[in-house]
């Protein structure tokens, strides 16, 4: 059988997503044929060497690391004092204790610690979000054989991905669930859809990887004949049995209307696609005074556990992609194969 551009015998990525996922779906993807992916810029260094061993040890088949490449900004006390007045309501409705509140961001970019952890394992592929790492870092994974890849949103993205030493580059358009990969401009108006970008990167022969409103072998099909090297893929897999998607998140998604998703700064500070929900619709999905990523997410993340004890997600990121088909319990290795029927060898 032929293989695709990451040596597995399908070419489908499944879509790193914190928060809804650990090495049990990556693993199931890899099994399935596809390329598994786990979620690594929130997992502590123990944290992450008990998912990696659990993912080297249950499939001998690639399966990429995702990481992010954000540069950290200092959190001044006047951008908390102007998110914690914005959300006021909210921490006074549900009693929070602002005082006790962290000024630490969850989210670290990778560095030189994090390559030393990962090292010995020799990841097939290292993927990455907003960007690349220093140049020494990239050197040290491609010598161990590793491919990097990165996500784009625009062509001036793709194009510097590739001259900064992507192997690959994700095309990430406007349709994809979760945080956009922009990096270059936050000029949200620059987004592109995903036909557009991948047109775009293909045309200057960039080795391309399409993200965003996949859903069908429909949508697979048409990509592949756009000339892309595979498909990434994250909503189709939110509902499966491998997937960690909290009930309030399954139920949103199970329930939600056409139409219903939208890009929002609330829960990080930078833009990302979800269902929208009451504080969406209450602040607007982008406010100003929304501090920078990732430190809008510490407040919101207070206010999502109080509301979620509750049984309310209605402070809850609710990560989704504009095209989403609800196949509820479908196993990950059925919706790969069920997406890679479009796909034609």
């Amino acid at each position: 059988m032929k293989k695709s551009y990451f040596d597995t015998e399908l070419a489908i990525i499944q879509a790193p997503m914190a928060g809804v996922q650990n090495a049990r779906l990556a693993e199931a993807v890899c099994q399935a044929g596809g390329l598994g992916s786990l979620p690594c810029a929130m997992l502590s260094k123990e944290q992450l060497v008990s998912e990696l061993e659990y993912l080297s040890n249950a499939t001998d088949k690639p399966y990429n690391l995702n990481f992010f490449c954000h540069h950290t900004p200092t959190y001044t006390k006047q951008q908390q004092a102007a998110w914690h007045t914005l959300l006021s309501p909210y921490l006074e409705e549900f009693d929070v204790d602002t005082s006790a509140l962290s000024t630490v961001a969850s989210r670290q970019p990778i560095n030189q610690d994090i390559i030393d952890v990962i090292a010995p394992f020799k990841p097939p592929v290292i993927s990455f979000h907003f960007g690349l790492p220093e140049v020494a870092i990239i050197s040290q994974i491609k010598k161990w054989g590793g491919k990097v890849i990165s996500s784009a949103t625009t062509l001036s993205e793709a194009k510097w991905l590739v001259e900064s030493g992507a192997d690959a580059v994700i095309a990430q358009g406007l349709e994809a669930g979760g945080h956009r990969g922009h990096f270059l401009s936050m000029d949200l108006s620059l987004q592109l859809t995903t036909k557009e970008l991948v047109r775009a990167c293909v045309e200057l022969d960039i080795p391309t990887i399409a993200a965003g409103g996949i859903a069908t072998p429909e949508d697979v099909s048409l990509y592949q004949k756009l000339g892309v090297i595979a498909v990434q893929v994250g909503s189709a897999y939110l509902l499966t049995e491998e997937a960690t998607t909290s009930s309030l998140h399954r139920q949103a998604l199970m329930s939600q209307q056409a139409g219903s998703t939208e890009l929002t700064t609330l829960f990080s500070g930078r833009a990302a696609r979800g269902i929208t929900n009451r504080v969406m619709k209450e602040l607007g999905a982008i406010p100003q005074h929304v501090p920078p990523f990732p430190y809008a997410s510490i407040a919101i993340t207070a206010l999502r556990a109080h509301a979620e004890a509750n049984n309310d997600s209605g402070f809850s990121p609710l990560w989704c992609g504009e095209k989403f088909i609800n196949r509820d319990g479908v196993s990950a290795a059925k919706i790969t194969q069920l997406l890679m029927q479009g796909w034609q060898d």
